[in-house]
């Protein structure tokens, strides 16, 4: 069913004074410090999906204490002995889910989804720190997890890793706050899934109910309207009438 002009600064999550209410997804690649640290500290309930713990382990060294998640999950082919044995002398879930039709990323969203509904908890968004580095295979798949949480949730799923983020944009309309600070200069609107209908404001190319499909039209590098100095930047609109996969250029020299 289509969202009605849903809203979502994506990078409020990000910001020390950011208010979005989110949960935190930590998958199994490098972590960046100041991300975990800024997002942890908000989150209502935290994961890791397998390997993912052994990354927050070695970046945790000596507060592992103040990072303990709610649950780790996976086939565990990839978390260490001594890992494991910390994070389960600690009280944290180990929830083993061998399906390996679905990514670990895809399972641990599902669980992460049924913990949300079951403490009924109020929730802007569902963050994933990762997910986007590293080989190829494993970010396409990432992308793809993007597209089973649209049939899994309501809520936005987000992922951020490095200087990027990624949102998949359900078909309707909604409007995406730029104006964080933390904005980069590029943007991109790609029709992974199939040809998209596509309608935007705020972009410095528009888009004006051009189809968007591999083989004919992809608006990557992309950018913001141009703003006087001084002046808060507009939000970004976009309307499509399929599954839009929207990402966005992370600022890191400024928090």
């Amino acid at each position: 069913m289509p969202v009605m002009d849903e809203e979502l600064a994506p990078l409020d999550c990000l910001l020390p004074s950011g208010t979005q209410r989110i949960c935190l997804i930590v998958l199994n690649q490098p972590l960046d410090k100041d991300y975990l640290h800024i997002l942890w500290s908000k989150a209502l309930l935290r994961a890791c999906a397998d390997g993912a713990a052994n990354h927050l382990y070695n970046i945790t060294a000596g507060e592992r204490d103040s990072f303990l998640p709610d649950y780790i999950s996976g086939d565990f082919d990839s978390i260490t002995a001594e890992v494991k044995a910390f994070y389960a002398d600690k009280g944290c879930r180990l929830i083993e889910t061998a399906d390996q039709d679905l990514t670990d990323f895809t399972k641990c969203l599902a669980l992460m989804v049924d913990e949300i509904h079951r403490r009924e908890l109020q929730v802007d968004a569902i963050v994933t720190l990762g997910g986007l580095a590293g080989r190829l295979d494993q970010t396409m798949a990432s992308v793809e997890t993007l597209h089973h949480s649209l049939s899994m949730t309501q809520l936005p799923l987000l992922i951020i890793q490095g200087t990027s983020l990624a949102y998949l944009l359900r078909p309707g309309s909604h409007t995406l706050g730029v104006n964080t600070g933390l904005e980069g200069e590029w943007c991109s609107l790609i029709p992974v899934g199939g040809p998209c209908q596509t309608l935007t404001t705020g972009l410095k190319w528009n888009l004006r109910n051009e189809v968007l499909q591999f083989g004919k039209l992809v608006s990557t590098s992309n950018t913001y309207e141009p703003v006087a100095p001084g002046n808060p930047r507009r939000p970004v609109t976009v309307t499509t009438d399929q599954p839009l996969l929207w990402s966005m250029g992370v600022r890191k020299d400024k928090k």
